[in-house]
């Protein structure tokens, strides 16, 4: 079982660390300190003190600035500190358990810190604007009950990506485009802080021996974290956010990820049971799609999902979510993606989604779809749909098994009956660009054949792309499936050109 911090530990130290009060011409907005003269012996020696001491906080401080690095934002930064310690050595019993409940407690807390900040401000007789007060009882509290300086971009619906390059860099994706934040943290020893506070939950860690691993947040968020000796700028932190809003297909037409006709062709093939498998790049919106065409399944279905770190969120009652797990420190104990998938077929599921298919399992994934298992969804990364089935080639023989390259590709043409080819637009934008068939097999190709296609018109003078979704006037093989699961469509709606 995973050991929750302590409140010291998140405070970043202990009692006996606590600083000595800083000289006041070293606090903030004080003009006399700016006057130059020829210190004395007395006045070197503590200068050399204050530095010192100065430095001792710094090493076990756990805080960040959120904006560049100035000599006001440091002399903030040792404000926080101050008022961190005067928390953890004066708190009473009654503060102490309001700050055990976390996050439920949060403006209970923000309260109290606010009690210590304004003690600590009046006997410093530091200078602080109103809007700098209440940012710093934000900050405190970020610190005690989140993540730091990443809460705010956390909070922020509109950031769809938190790239963290070391302490001193934070960039996020805004509206498909990447941007350089003012947010920074204090040190590394600050980032490992937070770092710890994701994966302790998780009972997962990182380390020189193990320095790099995936996680979640709570929220079901994408965190990839890789540190030194990996990495040469310091701890990296990638967070694929997670819309906290479960999104509908309708609201992937209003994005423009795809047509109307489209939505309900999906629908269609989802309640029809075929097995579909979502293709991408990277930042693509494959799992977003994932867990749309996931909302079609009915709710009388037992759903298995597999996934590396759990972020698809399932709207249906009766769904049971496994989890990979790395090896322990003796490199044993490792459950992989495989593993759990050929557990999952002992677990009498309806269907079986996995998160991504990478390596070896993509052979257990393409057993499961052929023997009785339809309806099974799953992506994988590739540019194209002709890509993606070279990438399954692949990742069948990577499961160990001398199969001949004839017999995995009938293995896959009678698996996988449709494919969604997901593209991230130069205007950050994200499009199913085809929706294609997979027919079967002629002699030793796999025939497919495309039903929906993006097609872009032009870039405006605002770098956007303008375009649209059109049918290819070709009615699907699998249409005895849908009169089967009692849908129907009608053949206007494969009308060539229809949009």
């Amino acid at each position: 079982m995973a050991r929750s911090l302590s409140l010291l530990e998140r405070l970043g130290g202990k009692k006996e660390e606590k600083p000595q009060p800083m000289p006041e011409r070293q606090r903030l907005s004080k003009p006399e300190a700016a006057v130059k003269h020829t210190p004395t012996h007395q006045e070197s020696y503590t200068e050399k003190q204050i530095q010192q001491e100065r430095e001792a906080a710094v090493e076990a401080s756990a805080f960040a600035g959120r904006r560049a690095t100035t000599s006001k934002s440091d002399v903030m930064q040792e404000l926080k500190l101050a008022v961190h310690r005067r928390i953890v050595d004066e708190m009473t019993p009654e503060e102490q358990n309001v700050l055990v409940r976390g996050e439920e407690a949060r403006d209970q807390i923000k309260n109290i810190i606010s009690v210590y900040s304004n003690r600590e401000l009046a006997e410093g007789a530091y200078t602080l604007s109103r809007g700098e007060r209440i940012q710093l009882v934000d900050d405190i509290s970020n610190e005690l009950l989140g993540l730091g300086p990443l809460e705010p971009l956390l909070q922020n619906d509109s950031i769809t990506e938190i790239m963290v390059n070391g302490p001193r860099q934070i960039f996020i994706e805004q509206k498909g485009k990447l941007k350089l934040t003012d947010v920074h943290f204090y040190d590394n020893a600050h980032l490992m802080n937070i770092i710890e506070r994701i994966l302790t939950p998780l009972g997962r860690r990182v380390d020189e021996s193990s320095p790099l691993v995936d996680a979640r947040l709570a929220d079901g968020s994408r965190v990839n974290i890789i540190i030194p000796p990996l990495s040469l700028v310091g701890p990296t932190v990638t967070i694929r956010k997670f819309s906290k809003k479960a999104l509908s297909i309708q609201d992937l037409v209003n994005f423009g990820t795809l047509s109307e006709d489209m939505g309900m062709f999906l629908d269609a093939c989802v309640k029809a049971r075929l097995n579909i498998l979502v293709s991408g790049g990277t930042g693509s919106g494959k799992t977003t799609t994932l867990n749309v065409l996931s909302s079609f399944i009915p709710e009388t279905d037992r759903i298995v999902t597999i996934e590396d770190a759990a972020e698809l969120r399932l709207q249906q009652t009766h769904v049971v979510t496994l989890e990979s797990r790395p090896a322990n420190l003796e490199g044993h104990g490792a459950i992989t993606i495989r593993d759990l998938v050929k557990n999952a077929l002992r677990m009498r599921p309806d269907r079986i989604i996995v998160g991504e298919v990478r390596a070896g399992e993509a052979l257990d994934m393409l057993q499961a779809m052929n023997t009785g298992h339809d309806g099974s969804l799953t992506t994988a990364h590739a540019n194209t749909p002709r890509d993606v089935l070279s990438r399954l080639e692949t990742m069948v023989l990577m499961a160990g098994m001398e199969l001949p390259v004839r017999a995995v590709r009938t293995q896959v043409s009678s698996a996988i009956d449709l494919i969604l080819q997901q593209s991230r637009i130069r205007d950050g934008s994200r499009k199913i660009t085809y929706i294609t068939e997979v027919q079967g097999m002629e002699g030793d190709t796999i025939i497919l054949q495309d039903l929906f296609r993006y097609v872009q018109d032009y870039i405006d003078e605002k770098g956007k792309s303008v375009g649209h979704y059109e049918s290819m006037g070709l009615m699907p093989n699998f249409m005895d499936k849908f009169q089967m699961n009692g849908i129907d469509l009608p053949p206007a709606f494969f009308q060539s050109g229809r949009r």
